[in-house]
């Protein structure tokens, strides 16, 4: 749908568009639905049981994160290594592109003063000197009334200054007949035209793709420093987890969010690694989490850990700062934020339960992801769509619906809401290529009202 933009210029700290909410106290749809508001005093809102903190915003609670999570130093890596990363350095050409004058495309070099008044009514006769193809040398020159077969890319003869299309000619062998003329420099690349010597060719801060790795392959650098991916380390926790390849049984649950989180990791741009289900023994938990800090640059955790004396919540405590706080969000209004380690190592801890998992990934850890690769549009584009059902949203919570977006008929954009967010389906949530954002002072969204939408784009 075109609502993404790796290379918008936003800037990193400057941002406030996590979800680019216009909705307004009592504003009527163009469609005539009514948006129903409320003043909400976040701190008035009671916080989920086991959380005595009052509730932090999802904006505060995305500052935290974004002002910790480290920018990984610069590397050098091979051209195609490169690719999907931004450049981290300014690439001076040693070399003019092209290096030598040649010919656009397949036709003949000639004088352009011979061939000016060619008309097909009054067409112009030459000789053909020869043949010079792409990367062979050809004569060191032509003279008046001749012309050289040359095929794109060939270096250009001496004294010709255009190159006449082969379609404007009889295509000729010992002469030509030419039916238009050519102005000089026509259908000619100069030397430098397209790059010339000593000046830039890739500047810093450029996402590099096929076609940086082919200037960067004209201009004859194999290696390039780059912003690289973060290393994300995954885990899951909670006793009641088993792997993928187990049968569950009652009351047990296959560990989806460490896959479904370490793809996400991916699509966003980090090296993940998925560690799988946090061991149920402390002095094992510890060594784990431990070793995470040595070979990550951000762990991401998924759990309900709901009091104190749980297990991995001390084991996080004993590593470092790790606070979990109740968010003014729906669902996972649970969420943590900390560093662990001898080299403080950033640590989100996201809900267990899968819908709410990925779509705290999508608030917090996506936009962290992007900013440790240095891009600077951190939050995905966000478009106002028609509502096709009413939607009702709990007060002073932020909900985020999974829903289909298409676009209108007429124009603009009409988004289909699947469940009314109490139910978590995972064959729903596949089925949605978005997110409805309902703020928080927003009880309740008409059919045919207007509801903000995050395009859930692969990659994007």
């Amino acid at each position: 749908m075109g609502v993404d933009d790796d290379n918008a210029a936003t800037g990193v700290r400057g941002y406030r568009e996590t979800t680019a909410l216009d909705l307004r106290s009592g504003a009527v749809t163009p469609t005539g639905g009514v948006q129903h508001t409320a003043q909400i005093d976040p701190g008035a809102v009671p916080p989920p049981p086991g959380t005595p903190e009052l509730p932090r915003t999802v904006e505060s609670h995305l500052d935290e994160i974004l002002g910790a999570v480290p920018q990984p130093d610069p590397i050098e890596l091979a051209v195609l290594d490169a690719q999907g990363l931004l450049c981290a350095e300014e690439v001076v050409s040693k070399r003019a592109l092209p290096a030598h004058d040649q010919a656009a495309l397949d036709g003949y070099a000639v004088r352009a003063d011979d061939v000016t008044p060619a008309t097909l009514e009054a067409p112009i006769r030459l000789s053909v000197v020869g043949e010079t193809a792409a990367g062979a040398a050809g004569p060191s020159s032509i003279g008046p009334g001749l012309a050289q077969k040359v095929a794109a890319g060939a270096l250009l003869p001496g004294g010709s200054d255009a190159v006449v299309p082969a379609v404007w000619t009889d295509r000729g062998v010992v002469t030509v007949t030419v039916h238009a003329g050519v102005a000089p420099g026509n259908y000619v690349r100069r030397t430098g035209d397209d790059v010339a010597a000593g000046t830039p060719a890739v500047a810093v801060g450029t996402p590099i793709g096929p076609a940086q790795i082919s200037l960067l392959a004209a201009v004859g650098r194999e290696r390039v420093l780059v912003r690289p991916r973060p290393r994300v380390g995954i885990l899951s926790g909670g006793g009641e987890l088993v792997d993928i390849a187990s049968d569950p049984a009652p009351g047990q649950a296959v560990d989806v969010n460490s896959y479904a989180l370490a793809a996400a990791a991916r699509d966003a741009g980090a090296d993940a690694y998925r560690s799988g289900i946090l061991p149920a023994d402390p002095r094992r938990l510890s060594e784990v989490l431990e070793s995470q800090t040595l070979r990550s640059d951000l762990i991401l955790i998924s759990g309900t850990f709901p009091d104190e004396g749980d297990m991995v919540r001390e084991a996080l405590s004993a590593l470092g700062d790790v606070r979990f706080r109740p968010v003014t969000m729906h669902p996972g209004p649970v969420q943590a934020f900390g560093r662990i380690g001898r080299d403080p190592v950033p640590v989100i801890v996201v809900p267990g339960e899968p819908v709410a998992a990925l779509v705290a990934f999508e608030v917090f850890v996506r936009p962290a992801i992007r900013l440790m690769l240095g891009k600077r549009q951190l939050f995905r584009r966000t478009v106002q769509a028609i509502c096709a059902q009413p939607v009702y949203s709990p007060l002073g919570y932020r909900q985020y619906l999974h829903g289909q977006v298409m676009r209108h008929p007429d124009g603009g954009y009409v988004v289909e809401p699947l469940g009314d967010g109490d139910e978590a389906m995972l064959a729903r949530m596949a089925r949605a290529n978005c997110l409805i954002v309902v703020d928080e002072d927003v009880t309740e969204v008409a059919a045919g009202g207007l509801v903000t939408v995050m395009p859930l784009l692969l990659g994007g």
